[in-house]
């Protein structure tokens, strides 16, 4: 029984898809782009094996290994590879690219198919990420969009991208908002393996050659780190600040986070998490607005009261660039002024349109 052929990660690109064995927890942790998972070794299997090895012998971890990953493969065969046309060119990966993804391989390859293994497995391809989200940030030019909470920054990217720039989500790639308030309905955070991953996939598509618009970010967003070379290659870079006047931004996020002015319990749970900042008695007056129907209050108060404040403090310290940027002046952040602004910084920066 031949071995199976053994490519490098710059070839897995050729194959129809990639087939991840590793356990159910490894893979949710995180994963290649493009793979599924089809694990040999369950959870619960895994553990067993790994406890047979240390507390009897490996000889006997390895009799009850190889039944449960025949018994997997045959599963898989038999139920999610059975539709798989004579020409599928699946590219298998583990750990390290050893026994598992291997055991894989071999009976995949016995079937007819054209399969192979990725060496080095997901330990091989995660030293690639750290190695290229160390380099590549610095190869890029940034133009950081700063503005105060409220001011639509993250429209405005969306406006951006829609029309053709270069644009970096970091929000978007941390499922978060960046706020106690930040979390998105049904859309877990990745975990910071996943992140960076999400990260460095988008880092490989950009051009140097073209600036890059990303929101101005602390290092943590929600429970995941942005990388350092990337936050100090942001920190150096031009600012456009985005202004906006208070009560637009109050209205826009209480269109933003609805489902938290809808659900005053809910917002009041997250108001108490400024307990270590803020009198007991006022933290209770915000909650005592939003019930009885004065969000908007609220949202002017805390606006000016802690999140204004904590901008200015944080923009002054880490984007030195900021007090000589220029400023986009916006009256109501309708999607017709933030289209207009995207034009404008899409002109000031010479960057062309993308065609209609």
């Amino acid at each position: 029984m031949p071995a199976p052929d053994i490519v490098e990660l710059d070839s897995i690109d050729r194959f129809t898809e990639l087939i991840d064995v590793r356990s159910p927890a490894e893979f949710a942790d995180d994963c290649l782009p493009r793979a599924r998972n089809f694990p040999v070794l369950n959870d619960a299997e895994r553990a067993e094996v790994g406890t047979l090895y240390v507390q009897v012998s490996p000889l006997a971890a390895r009799k009850r290994g190889a039944v449960l990953v025949a018994r997997n493969i045959a599963r898989h065969i038999e139920e999610a590879f059975a539709g798989r046309p004579a020409q599928w060119q699946p590219l298998v990966y583990c750990w390290r690219g050893g026994q598992r993804s291997r055991a894989m391989a071999i009976v995949l390859g016995e079937v007819g198919w054209r399969v192979a293994v990725l060496r080095g497995g997901y330990k091989g391809y995660r030293r690639r990420v750290i190695d290229e989200i160390g380099r590549l940030p610095a190869q890029l030019r940034y133009v950081v969009i700063c503005g105060e909470t409220g001011s639509a920054k993250s429209r405005l990217l969306a406006a951006l991208a829609a029309q053709g720039a270069q644009v970096l989500d970091l929000e978007g790639l941390a499922r978060h908002r960046g706020s106690i308030l930040g979390d998105i309905p049904l859309a877990p955070q990745p975990s910071q393996r996943g992140f960076e991953t999400l990260l460095h996939a988008s880092l490989r598509g950009l051009d140097p050659a073209a600036p890059v618009f990303v929101e101005s970010e602390s290092r943590k967003i929600g429970n995941v780190q942005v990388p350092e070379g990337l936050i100090a290659a942001m920190r150096a870079s031009t600012c456009v600040r985005v202004s906006a006047p208070l009560e637009a931004r109050v209205q826009h996020l209480l269109v933003e986070y609805r489902r938290f002015v809808d659900d005053p319990a809910a917002l009041g749970v997250r108001i108490d998490l400024l307990g270590d900042r803020y009198p007991r008695e006022l933290l209770e007056r915000w909650k005592s607005a939003v019930h009885a129907g004065q969000a908007a209050q609220f949202v002017a108060e805390i606006l000016q009261r802690h999140y204004d404040p904590a901008y200015r403090r944080s923009m002054e310290r880490n984007f030195p660039g900021l007090a000589a940027s220029g400023v986009v002046a916006l009256a109501t952040l309708s999607d017709d002024e933030l289209e207009e602004a995207a034009r404008t910084l899409i002109r000031s920066y010479a960057i062309e349109p993308a065609s209609a």
